[in-house]
């Protein structure tokens, strides 16, 4: 490639190494030249640059394949039926939720080594699926250079067996730069800025859960991501879905997320600006919280509200009470397996995360007129001021 940072250039690559020419949608190629242009606003050394380059033909590919996928075998033909989802603020509890669900022996859920390399359809490859040794690869990398991630997420242990967000299914869409799509380029990844569009990214997330069970043992689906602001795309691409949402005091909940993002992005670009990263963090809470309190779609009959309080008391009770509500049975196999996971994978097994909401007043903000801000929500859901010791 003359330039290793030309969208002309990258898309024609993919194009010629796959012999594939179908993006699967009108906007992407536009879609594709505004993020590329977005990495070459970031100043970064050659070997960085030559990184970016290498992940955008990565996820450039993997979008051709996938996409050609549809037209070699009737993906579209899957029901996805009553799938059940796990939500909330970042830092809630919804990653350890989605994972005791996982160990279900009558569930599914998505993993990195399905979304990172999502061609072919895992059921027609079988154990041999090349996308399970590369992720495996992949997290051994991950897990290296951003090492202090263990220590708020511990559950990066499970490399390329882990389990993703519903987010990352759009990383070769271009609408968001996540870190597991992003990790080896010195450049904070991008949640916002780029064209979002819901009800695509809700589409493209389906049809991975259609390949992804093709062929394969029938089993419901259990997944997690961070729905809120997508509710009416949510329910319209999945209208017999359920979604648990766990809710926390939005202070911990932004200086938790201040602190693992500043865990994340050493491993990345190095040191990062705390002031700017809380600030941000607190923005997205609040916006985060507007939503919750005003989106009507939050008090729908297909949502089952927890306390982040309850299910850290009793996690399994609290998945018991969500089955319940979802009209699953809560087999004794399935307890079983959470109680085996709640006992060997304790939350520190990695070393202890450490954070305070010192993050916050370094940043200027004082934290009992921030409780005062969000008492209104802190009265609907009966969540209480945190206090950590």
């Amino acid at each position: 490639m003359s330039d290793l940072l030309n969208a002309g250039e990258l898309l024609a690559v993919a194009r010629q190494e796959t012999g594939l020419s179908d993006w699967g949608d009108d906007s992407f190629v536009e879609r594709f030249g505004l993020a590329v242009r977005h990495i070459n606003t970031i100043p970064m050394y050659a070997e960085g640059r030559r990184a970016a380059a290498l992940n955008c033909h990565w996820l450039l590919t993997d979008r051709l394949k996938f996409f050609n996928d549809r037209k070699l075998y009737p993906l579209d033909e899957e029901v996805i039926d009553r799938p059940m989802f796990a939500t909330g603020e970042p830092r809630s509890g919804t990653t350890l939720m989605h994972a005791l669900m996982s160990v279900d022996p009558d569930a599914r859920a998505l993993r990195f080594w399905e979304v990172m390399h999502p061609s072919p359809p895992p059921g027609v490859a079988g154990g041999s699926h090349p996308g399970i040794a590369l992720a495996e690869q992949e997290w051994q990398e991950i897990n290296t250079k951003m090492w202090k991630w263990l220590h708020c997420h511990p559950y990066n242990d499970m490399g390329g067996d882990g389990l993703p967000e519903d987010e990352r299914c759009w990383a070769f869409d271009f609408r968001v730069m996540t870190p597991t799509a992003w990790w080896r380029v010195p450049m904070q990844n991008l949640s916002m800025g780029l064209p979002t569009d819901s009800a695509a990214q809700n589409r493209i997330h389906k049809m991975m859960l259609q390949a992804f069970q093709y062929n394969r043992e029938k089993k419901y689906w259990v997944l997690k991501g961070f729905h809120g602001f997508r509710l009416k795309e949510f329910f319209d691409t999945y209208p017999d879905a359920t979604l648990v949402w766990l809710h926390r005091d939005p202070v911990q909940v932004a200086a938790s997320s201040t602190a693992m993002m500043r865990d994340i992005m050493e491993g990345i670009v190095g040191k990062i600006d705390l002031v700017a990263e809380a600030k941000m963090h607190l923005d997205r809470v609040r916006m985060s919280i507007a939503n919750t309190m005003s989106n009507p779609l939050v008090s729908d009959p297909r949502v089952h509200h927890v306390r982040y309080k309850d299910f850290v008391a009793d996690p399994i009770g609290t998945i018991r009470g969500y089955y319940l509500f979802a009209k699953r049975e809560f087999t004794p196999q399935a307890e079983a397996a959470m109680r085996d996971y709640l006992a060997n994978n304790k939350g520190d097994r990695h070393g202890k995360f450490e954070y305070s909401t010192r993050l916050l007043t370094d940043a200027g903000y004082d934290i009992d007129a921030l409780n005062e801000e969000f008492s209104p929500f802190r009265e609907r859901y009966n969540v209480e001021i945190e206090v950590r010791k």
